[in-house]
């Protein structure tokens, strides 16, 4: 199977690809109820695929919180492509936001059959308004 990534047996991760760009772990989401609340009561950005809700103050260090209702994605199969969408937007993108901040992105009904590009173009937009990004963008 020539296609297939081979993975190291040390460390389960992808050749020629670093670590910290392969996925988000445990310490970059958002886990505890408390912090969602809190970030539910923090700043908006609305935009055209999704909402930005950002968590300043103690504790916050660019952490990840990803929503996707069912009032607005009534399928379960289009909140599973939402949420996989926000969150691979916004790991491909981490590297451009600055700050110690959370930040919870919640899935529109309007996210529902768009590019990924077209959530990052969105998600970068918001994170401007947001003034989340640093100097690389």
């Amino acid at each position: 199977m020539p296609n297939q990534v081979t993975r190291d047996a040390t460390d389960g991760q992808a050749p020629g690809i670093p670590s910290h760009a392969q996925g988000l772990s445990r310490r970059q989401r958002i886990t505890e109820p408390a912090v969602y609340r809190e970030a539910f009561e923090g700043a908006a950005f609305a935009g055209r695929y999704l909402v930005m809700r950002v968590r300043r103050g103690p504790g916050a260090a660019l952490r990840l919180g990803v929503v996707a209702g069912k009032r607005a994605l009534n399928r379960s199969v289009d909140r599973s492509r939402a949420k996989r969408l926000l969150r691979e937007a916004y790991r491909l993108n981490r590297a451009r936001f600055a700050g110690a901040c959370d930040v919870v992105l919640i899935a529109r009904a309007a996210i529902r059959g768009v590019t990924r590009q077209a959530v990052e173009e969105d998600l970068l937009k918001q994170a401007r308004r947001a003034g989340l990004l640093g100097e690389k963008a």
